[in-house]
């Protein structure tokens, strides 16, 4: 079976990572090689894939974009540029694409993703990925990828050929080839206006014919939901875990601390009852080479050889990096007398990962404040991440009250790589989880969860046999269980090894395996 990936991430080309998508539009298709499938994978290029050293150019096509004939180019990635199906068992193959536009470098060379204002939200991706969508499009029917039996798109930013596929009489041999659009995070659907916006469905295709009750957004009906489109548009319909897929039927409710379908629960229940949407768990790479468990002081040496860094390529010091290299002194200069409880978290600091911690308790405290009061000297969390100017101003002013909290504001490979080994307890208390990625790393090195159960996360973590976790049904009520949940871990860590140890090491054996994911693509989302 030839398969045909359209993502806006890759991370199978170094810098072509942002988020969890990445990981898995690298991952899946070796599993799908490694079982006999022929897969290519495209993305843009912007501005910086196509000029890898052995890049090859194998096409210049003419594409029709708001109003206009512009040229695109596709690249194939040399083979040693990539990873591919050149792995040990593969029996099929994976090939790499980019398809390139000066469009797509708008943000500058390799930036994938824009940082439009909040007036305009996605205007600036929008354009350039509804470009995208008509390149790929003309692309398949110009047969640079040959015959395809599989489309599969990857979250709005590959939606809009859906579109083209069901309306644009250029584009109607796509029909012919079974499309598969998988939710990654149904929280950003790519929302612009339909008219009267430069950035808008009739500014990129002015001719287009539509039918609106199936593209538009349900709140806004002036607006093109590229994510809406992708769900209605599409032959199967893919969220990345079991739960997230019952849950995304529900009407969110904020207040309540449930997201739910964000406003799509309607088609996404007309989806499910024509047993078009499915549920599958993403997988997690297991290598044979294990990452050594550092001691705190080697793991702090690290932290701030990070620190350093990050220092150096700044011309002002950033008040997170002093407060935190602070706090790295402070601890190396304490005489730790026993095993201190080693705290992690990984990920990007938004509303959806930080939400909890945020959350003001009974007596005006936030909950990550009472969580480290409740941890005192017994351990150090640290926190690392980047994202949300607000919330990384609210870690930098607990990290600067809280001793035992070192909030390590940016990303490191190296640190994340040695904080998911060399942690006692991984906190993740995301408000909603499509999938997750961060809790099967650090289980995978033995180091167990303290997690909401929402999504992947319920689908991965067993609350007192490979990790734990909390619910409520509000954001108070989900905080209060949270610190409850964490003073009862405490408590095992202090007075029950033998129950810590053997819920560690259930968390180490713990499996989610790619080739089960890909098995299960074959049969739920690429069957007849």
């Amino acid at each position: 079976m030839k398969i045909l990936m359209a993502a806006a991430e890759n991370d199978a080309l170094a810098g072509g990572k942002v988020g969890g998508i990445a990981d898995v539009v690298r991952d899946i298709p070796l599993a799908l090689a490694n079982i006999g499938q022929q897969v290519d994978v495209v993305m843009p290029g912007y501005g910086r894939f196509s000029q890898l050293p052995g890049a090859q150019h194998i096409s210049s096509l003419q594409v029709m974009f708001a109003g206009q004939q512009q040229s695109i180019d596709i690249f194939k990635i040399k083979q040693d540029d990539a990873l591919s199906g050149s792995k040990a068992g593969s029996q099929g193959k994976v090939t790499q694409w980019v398809i390139e536009h000066p469009l797509f470098a708008m943000g500058g060379n390799g930036k994938i993703y824009c940082d439009d204002p909040d007036n305009r939200p996605f205007a600036t991706d929008a354009t350039k990925f509804a470009l995208f969508s008509a390149a790929l499009a003309k692309a398949i029917i110009s047969q640079v990828f040959g015959d395809i039996d599989v489309l599969h798109l990857h979250d709005w930013h590959a939606a809009m050929v859906s579109v083209l596929r069901a309306y644009d009489p250029e584009y109607q041999q796509l029909q012919s080839i079974k499309t598969v659009y998988t939710i990654h995070n149904l929280a950003l659907q790519g929302i612009r206006p339909i008219d009267d916006d430069e950035s808008s469905l009739k500014a990129w295709f002015p001719n287009l014919p539509y039918q609106q009750d199936k593209i538009n957004d349900p709140r806004y009906p002036h607006c093109f939901n590229p994510m809406r489109a992708g769900i209605n548009l599409s032959d199967k319909v893919h969220a990345v875990s079991p739960t997230y897929a019952k849950e995304i039927l529900i009407p969110s409710n904020s207040e309540q601390g449930y997201f739910g379908g964000e406003g799509l629960e309607d088609d996404l229940r007309y989806c499910a009852d024509s047993g078009r949407l499915h549920g599958i768990l993403n997988g997690c790479e297991y290598p044979e080479k294990t990452v050594k468990r550092l001691p705190l002081t080697e793991l702090m040496q690290l932290c701030e050889q990070e620190q350093m860094k990050w220092l150096a390529n700044k011309p002002l010091v950033d008040s997170a990096h002093l407060i935190a290299m602070t706090r790295i002194k402070q601890l190396a200069s304490q005489k730790i007398k026993t095993h201190p409880l080693v705290l992690t978290s990984v990920g990007r600091i938004t509303d959806q990962k930080v939400r909890l911690f945020h959350q003001r308790m009974s007596n005006g405290e936030t909950a990550l404040e009472q969580l480290l009061t409740i941890l005192g000297d017994a351990g150090v969390f640290i926190l690392l991440g980047s994202g949300d100017s607000k919330l990384e101003n609210f870690l930098t002013q607990i990290a600067a009250k809280k001793s035992n909290f070192i909030f390590l504001k940016g990303y490191s490979a190296a640190l994340s790589e040695n904080m998911y080994s060399s942690g006692d307890l991984f906190l993740m208390p995301s408000s909603f989880e499509p999938c997750g990625i961060s809790q099967m790393l650090s289980m995978r090195a033995g180091q167990p969860c303290l997690a909401h159960s929402v999504g992947g996360l319920s689908d991965t973590i067993n609350h007192d046999k490979n990790g734990f976790t909390f619910n409520g049904d509000s954001p108070q009520h989900q905080t209060e269980n949270m610190l409850r949940c964490f003073q009862s871990v405490l408590d095992k860590k202090q007075n029950n090894p033998k129950a810590w140890n053997t819920i560690s090491t259930n968390a180490f054996k713990s499996r989610f395996l790619w080739r089960d994911v890909a098995e299960d693509y074959l049969k739920y989302l690429y069957s007849n």
